[in-house]
């Protein structure tokens, strides 16, 4: 059995699709895309941490946006030659979930990582201790 089968029979059908399919979620209608209090996103499958709300945007393209990862060593981006372009898709390296893709059009000159809620758990600033990421309070101190 490989390390996140239970985890993975257990996503909804669109993680699924999303995270294990390379399937792309509905814009506008995702659990993030309007999310903006503090706290980090996590893999939904391997609870590892890839984004920080201080690093997310509302790009206006119908899916949460961020500047860059909390550790590269947690992304892998990869060539997606689908729909008739290249695009760098975005992995994470521990569970291998397809995360969305990363464009060169973020803020100020940075890049714009636009990922599919599907494939995310936010946790919340309040409850990062109780949940075990104690060690990421330090991104919300002032």
């Amino acid at each position: 059995m490989k390390k996140y089968d239970k985890v993975i029979n257990k996503l909804t059908p669109i993680q699924y699709q999303v995270t294990q399919e390379n399937s792309t979620e509905a814009p506008f209608t995702n659990k993030y895309d309007n999310e903006f209090r503090e706290g980090i996103y996590i893999d939904i499958v391997s609870k590892e941490v890839l984004f920080s709300s201080r690093d997310k945007f509302d790009a206006h393209c119908g899916w949460p946006s961020f500047t860059n990862p909390i550790s590269d060593n947690l992304i892998v981006e990869r060539k997606d030659y689908s729909h008739f372009t290249v695009r760098k898709e975005v992995r994470s390296i521990l569970a291998n979930s397809h995360l969305g893709h990363v464009f060169n059009d973020g803020p100020n000159n940075s890049l714009r990582y636009c990922i599919n809620s599907a494939s995310l758990e936010f946790i919340p600033k309040e409850k990062m201790k109780e949940k075990g990421y104690t060690e990421y309070l330090k991104l919300f101190l002032k």
